[in-house]
């Protein structure tokens, strides 16, 4: 029996024009497609009429299928032979547990590929007017997750490097946390001035940015009712979102 291939996709995040050629490509050749939450309703519209489409969307602290039961459905519809997406938002890799599902691939010696998608953190600041890096106010980026904390011994970062040797930081995942992150960054020597950014439903129509510094967000939040999904970007760089916020413009025009 033939085996099959399973495709890795990230569909970008959330505008379903941003998924790539090749991903767009893979959804059209898929007999399977494994989708998750947050993708956009309308790239399963390019799928087969005979597709099988599963949904494996996992809301922050529900499950309908865990991770191991979508490895086993991966495995499982691959050993039948057929061409599997597993489609996820953003990018596979960027806290998208890609590695862990090519882990299990390369296991059971099944073929798969990784097609890369555009990540949040990069993208919904962009839509928002705010680029993560500029000449004049960021040499350097980084991509955190945003649920870890101390009280449950799930914090791993390094606030103190984060603190000081990052100039714009995109927390993941970091709505329910962001008293805590807000904190840390101020105890470690950030300044409680620096600017903040939320971005909620980043890229869509839906899309809600609001701005304050590491004082104030938290208040803000509350305030204009922010909730999960959502970027939260720290850094100078949101200070350029008043000149060039083309999204918002695009929409009112």
């Amino acid at each position: 029996m033939n085996k099959g291939k399973v495709f890795l996709v990230g569909a970008g995040p959330g505008d379903p024009k941003l998924i790539t050629v090749y991903g767009l490509e893979s959804i059209k050749q898929a007999d399977v497609i494994v989708y998750d939450r947050l993708i956009s309703q309308e790239l399963l519209k390019h799928a087969k009429n005979d597709a099988e489409l599963i949904y494996c969307g996992k809301l922050p602290g529900k499950h309908e299928l865990i991770q191991e039961q979508i490895h086993e459905v991966l495995v499982e519809k691959a050993l039948e032979g057929k061409i599997v997406v597993r489609l996820k938002g953003g990018d596979p890799f960027v806290f998208g547990r890609g590695a862990e599902e090519a882990e299990v691939l390369k296991n059971h010696g099944i073929s798969y590929e990784v097609i890369p998608g555009i990540t949040s953190g990069i993208a919904a600041p962009a839509y928002a007017g705010i680029p993560v890096t500029h000449r004049d106010y960021a040499s350097s980026f980084a991509i955190v997750t945003g649920h870890g904390r101390e009280d449950k011994q799930t914090d791993t970062i390094n606030w103190g490097a984060l603190a000081n040797g990052i100039d714009t930081i995109a927390f993941y995942m970091g709505i329910k946390n962001l008293p805590y992150i807000c904190e840390k960054l101020i105890e470690h020597g950030k300044s409680p001035d620096t600017l903040v950014s939320i971005i909620q439903w980043g890229t869509t129509t839906s899309q809600v940015t609001i701005t304050g510094n590491l004082e104030t967000i938290v208040e803000e939040v509350k305030r204009n009712n922010i909730t999960h999904p959502a970027i939260v970007l720290v850094g100078q760089v949101v200070e350029l979102r008043d000149k060039i916020k083309w999204f918002e413009e695009l929409k009112e025009s």
